[in-house]
């Protein structure tokens, strides 16, 4: 399912990796890490006139066109003041503007949010969240945004394809293979109902993926559980190895399809705000499709353990 490509560049072992469904590569280049770009800092964020803030969020937020907006627990979801979506819905998350820590119940919370909008939108859905500025943020207040559409992202859009010629060519699923064959890797991280591994081919930092047994955003509500739970995880391990800022995105095919693409969470971890905002994203990530990243997937396990 996977390709690797080796050279020597003086001392250091090169590694290009491909994803042989996709064709979608990176390059593992371990020397990187003695740039020492991400600094461990944990920059503090007061809550100084955020429209996300529970003194602020019911004037400053956007309602849904019946004027409510849907809450769960702590978590408010609304539709996005500034969409690129067709349906473009935001859920805060926390009360708290720049939390320590996630309990599974917040996350969960928030996902089923999410899960409760964008189920009434008919097309491809994905539910993101972009963690502090260096991730992309625009808001420190923690917040995810799920996006539905009438055509998949490129990313997806190609996974589903693939997925769909893989089935078609070998009369199994890709992803049921995929998982069997992970499982037993050295990479498989831990079972919870979802099966969590350091993704072979990264698409960024320590990318840890979650595949789900479900393909549609109208089966999700299922699993939430276990998928917020495997997230509270892989954060709590992003923060023990000083990451801060990362980005997650949950991809789903649209209703009613034939189960050949089955939806997966990918998080990867960002380079921590800095004062000259340095990004971990340059010309080979945005321009190549092609990310240079720092950890060999096969090493993320041990860290896992420390």
């Amino acid at each position: 399912m996977f390709t690797v490509s080796e050279c020597l560049a003086g001392d250091y072992v090169i590694q290009k990796r491909t994803e042989s469904l996709t064709g979608f590569s990176c390059r593992i280049s371990p020397m990187r890490l003695s740039r020492n770009l991400s600094s461990g800092n944990r920059i503090r964020y007061r809550a100084e006139k955020c429209d996300f803030c529970p003194d602020m969020i019911e004037t400053s937020t956007p309602s849904f066109p019946d004027g409510t907006r849907l809450y769960i627990g702590d978590s408010v979801t609304f539709p996005n003041k500034y969409p690129y979506s067709a349906c473009h819905a935001v859920t805060v998350i926390t009360r708290d503007h720049d939390p320590d820590f996630y309990t599974k119940n917040e996350i969960s919370d928030a996902l089923l949010g999410q899960c409760k909008v964008l189920k009434k939108c008919q097309g491809y859905h994905s539910i993101n969240w972009n963690c502090l500025p260096s991730a992309g943020a625009s808001m420190i207040h923690p917040h995810l945004q799920g996006l539905s559409d009438h055509n998949p992202s490129y990313a997806t859009g190609l996974y589903i394809k693939k997925s769909r010629e893989y089935s078609a060519r070998n009369k199994k699923n890709y992803w049921d293979e995929l998982v069997r064959a992970e499982r037993e890797s050295e990479r498989f991280l831990f079972d919870n109902g979802v099966v969590w591994c350091a993704h072979f081919v990264p698409f960024g930092e320590k990318e840890v993926r979650g595949y789900l047994p479900v393909s549609s955003i109208q089966e999700f509500e299922d699993c939430i559980d276990e998928v917020a739970g495997g997230i509270v995880r892989v954060i709590e391990f992003y923060r023990k190895m000083e990451h801060y800022a990362f980005n997650m995105s949950i991809r789903f095919d649209r209703g009613g399809s034939d189960g050949s693409f089955k939806s997966y969470v990918s998080m990867i971890a960002r380079i921590n705000p800095n004062p000259v905002s340095i990004s971990d994203s340059a010309f080979m990530e945005r321009l190549h499709y092609e990310p240079v990243v720092m950890t060999v997937p096969e090493k993320i396990p041990e860290l896992w353990r420390i």
